[in-house]
């Protein structure tokens, strides 16, 4: 019986199929979406008293039981820090974007899709089994794909949407192969098995390959460097998808699977340089091109990637300290940014433009909409007594503490970035002050639904910064309790008296103001940025995106001549090729150890098959051509008639007969053939047909000589009466031992004929339109 998670998780789902259906209500599909996001919400806010004491709550819904298969789900501390991610800025999302899209003939589409996202997002948080988790990691890059290109009119939304779904579903094929060897070596597919096998992972041979294929997946979902170039380009995408995919859930998809699989995977060296040092140079690469950007989502979107690299190169430090710092670093990070994101889409929506040069001025026209800008700036500068400035104290913290010689390195890094976060949040601050630009005067405040989320999440980033330890305290005691496997409390306060990280903070804020100022100068001295850009991931994309298309047309140009006799004496040749190497290869090529009985009757039908075999080769006329290969055919029933298959010999005539019925009437329609030089092309058919037909006989005679499977067939034979109910062995075989490739055949005639009939209702349209 499935229960709360369960239903948490299906009824996200629900929601994409009632949004179209709601559609033409307006509005109605879109904000009911988010009313049952906040009901989610509510119920899973429910359980944080019981995972604040270190329990966790786990769920197992019957899904497949005769092949094993079930809905294993599990709320713990950090699963509760990512689903009241996913829920509460999903539903401040939905109501920004009932707005937003307005009148919008694709809003039922736009809101199937998030809901879909939604549901693949709070499914992998809540996974509790490694595949059930890759399933849902693998609908996310699926939903994602949809929403960066719900334009999809446009050629840039297409490009988007397409390098992020190759990128990120290049890491998933790595990060599943990761997960089946991590289980391996594990033991089992549960988590939470996997999490308490950490020595015995650490200590398996494969840990370099393992930690690596995941490490990989986890890279490319969270935008890590050299993976990190689809995250600026998805900012193709409408505003709330940008608000809610990339700055607030799915791009942390990628850090969540580090922090869950680091009781299993970290303890190492391995670990700790990998993340460190991935997480620190996409840390530092985003801060500095985050603030030569102009247009406000580029600018958002790398300062995403820098906060990506900062929360990834905390959880490499491996200590409670560091983890602690990350995941308060993480939640200060996703009220901002998505409130900044919504925010950018109201002046966007608003002014009709995104160009930090032609705005200034916002609090004149667009008042509650530049008071949400400014609080969130402020939470992303680290300004007291916001929550970003407790999740800035803690990084630098974090960084001090190191226990090795790369201290100074992490802590220049953290500073860095640190220092350019702040240029950027007091340019984004600037937008607000100051004279009105001739863009930002025509413009008015958003309609309600338009500032109110953003300025929500701003809010949450100032309240639980004035009150940390009532509320972030239990919340990120609970998540960091999970990835250390004990129950730990953690204090979180403004105010810790004037000490180093205080003082590094201060300077910080400092340094990064006057570098806000002087941002010109920052331009010039870093156009350097700009020629290393054109080298970068974007344009190793598009080279590898020509170079696919030009070995494909080369490919198509040498082996796609449009010749059929080509196609099938390659294809032919091939398998001769391929079998008879393998045949060598395990040394079973039969030489005349075979026993077997040949009657004469059976000699009398071999003889005809191959006269009528060579009277189709030497035919002169294409309807001697079909005669000959019908005796072949009608043949080879026979001989299925003497080795008592009557059912396979119906098949063959009834098969046989239709293909010369179908070849008679097609071949006297076509034109006589043109003149072909017969010496040049029946000498390699001949050869062809010759390493087919000789391959072939030795197959089958090594099959006869060696069968390591006998006991298959008697297996069917003796379980074709009480297991299926069934005499006829074949039929037994299609329809129940082998039902699921027999429905893939089924499927795929399905297919087939949905083709052919679309083909022909398009050819009766065009002639009626005609």
């Amino acid at each position: 019986m499935p229960t709360v998670l369960t239903l948490t998780v299906a009824s996200a789902f629900g929601l994409a199929i009632v949004a179209p259906l709601l559609a033409g209500r307006g509005r109605a599909a879109l904000l009911t979406a988010a009313i049952a996001g906040l009901l989610a919400l509510f119920l899973v806010t429910l359980a944080q008293p019981m995972l604040s004491g270190g329990e966790v709550l786990r769920e197992t819904t019957s899904w497949a039981p005769s092949l094993g298969v079930d809905l294993d789900f599990a709320l713990d501390g950090l699963g509760l820090l990512f689903a009241l991610l996913v829920l509460g800025i999903g539903a401040l999302v939905f109501i920004y974007s009932s707005s937003y899209l307005g009148a919008h003939p694709e809003r039922g589409r736009f809101g199937a899709m998030l809901a879909l996202f939604m549901g693949s997002m709070l499914g992998l948080v809540l996974a509790d089994n490694l595949l059930l988790l890759y399933v849902f990691w693998s609908l996310t890059s699926l939903t994602s794909y949809l929403l960066i290109g719900f334009d999809h009119d446009k050629a840039a939304s297409r490009s988007a949407a397409l390098q992020a779904l190759l990128i990120t579903v290049a890491g998933e094929l790595a990060l599943l192969a990761g997960l089946l060897l991590l289980a391996d070596a594990a033991g089992s597919t549960s988590l939470s098995v996997v999490l308490a096998a950490g020595p015995t992972v650490t200590a398996d041979p494969r840990y370099p390959v393992i930690l690596g294929l995941i490490l990989i997946g986890a890279f490319t979902k969270s935008a890590q460097v050299p993976f990190h170039g689809w995250l600026p380009g998805a900012m193709a995408a409408p505003t709330p998808v940008s608000a809610y995919l990339h700055s607030a859930t799915m791009v942390k998809a990628g850090v969540f699977l580090l922090a869950r699989l680091s009781p299993a995977l970290s303890g190492t060296d391995a670990w700790t340089v990998g993340l460190v040092a991935v997480g620190g140079t996409t840390m530092v690469m985003g801060s500095v091109i985050a603030l030569r950007a102009d247009d406000l989502k580029q600018v958002l979107a790398y300062s995403t990637v820098a906060a990506l690299g900062t929360i990834v190169l905390l959880l490499g430090l491996d200590t409670e300290l560091g983890i602690t710092a990350a995941l308060v670093f993480l939640l200060g990070h996703a009220l901002y940014k998505g409130a900044l994101f919504l925010a950018t889409g109201s002046i966007d929506h608003e002014t009709g433009t995104r160009a930090i040069s032609r705005l200034g001025g916002v609090a004149r026209s667009m008042p509650l909409t530049a008071v949400g800008i400014l609080l969130a700036s402020a939470s992303m500068a680290g300004l007291i007594p916001f929550l970003g400035f407790i999740g800035k104290e803690l990084a630098y913290d974090a960084a001090m503490h190191v226990d090795s010689t790369a201290m100074i390195v992490v802590f220049a890094a953290v500073t860095a970035s640190a220092l350019l976060t702040v240029a950027v949040a007091v340019t984004l601050a600037r937008l607000s002050a100051g004279k009105a630009t001739e863009a930002v005067a025509h413009a008015h405040e958003a309609p309600p639904r338009l500032w109110l989320p953003p300025l929500i999440l701003a809010s949450a980033g100032l309240a639980v910064g004035l009150a940390p330890a009532l509320l972030a305290g239990p919340l990120i005691s609970a998540a960091v309790g999970s990835v250390v496997g004990e129950s730990t409390t953690v204090k979180l306060a403004l105010w810790h008296g004037i000490n180093a990280v205080l003082v590094a903070s201060l300077l910080t804020l400092a340094v990064g103001v006057v570098l806000a100022f002087a941002r010109p100068v920052y331009l010039r001295t870093t156009r350097f940025v700009e020629a290393g850009g054109r080298l970068g991931p974007q344009r190793w994309f598009s080279a590898l995106g020509r170079g696919t298309v030009r070995v494909a047309t080369g490919q198509t140009r040498l082996i796609q001549d449009g010749h059929l006799r080509h196609y099938i004496a390659t294809s032919f040749l091939t398998a001769a090729v391929l079998v008879g190497a393998a045949l060598l290869r395990a040394g079973t090529i039969p030489l005349g150890t075979w026993d077997m009985t040949i009657r004469p009757h059976e000699v009398g039908v071999a003889i005809a098959i191959v006269v009528a075999a060579f009277a189709a080769v030497r035919a002169r006329s294409r309807m001697e051509a079909v005669a000959a290969l019908g005796v072949v055919g009608y043949g080879v029933a026979i001989m299925y008639l003497f080795f008592s298959a009557p059912d396979l010999a119906i098949t063959q005539v009834l098969i046989e007969t239709l293909t010369v019925i179908i070849f008679v009437l097609v071949l006297h329609a076509l034109p006589r053939s043109a003149a072909f030089d017969r010496q040049r092309t029946s000498i390699p058919a001949m050869v062809a047909a010759i390493a087919a037909g000789a391959t072939m006989t030795l197959l089958t005679l090594s099959a006869m000589q060696d069968r390591p499977f006998g006991e298959v067939s008697t297996y069917y034979i003796a379980n074709s009466v009480p297991e299926a109910r069934g005499e006829n062995v074949v039929n037994v075989i299609l329809v129940d031992f082998r039902a699921l490739d027999t429905l893939g055949e089924i499927t795929v005639l399905t297919l087939a004929a949905l083709g052919v009939y679309a083909l022909i209702r398009l050819r009766s349209g065009s002639r009626a339109d005609h």
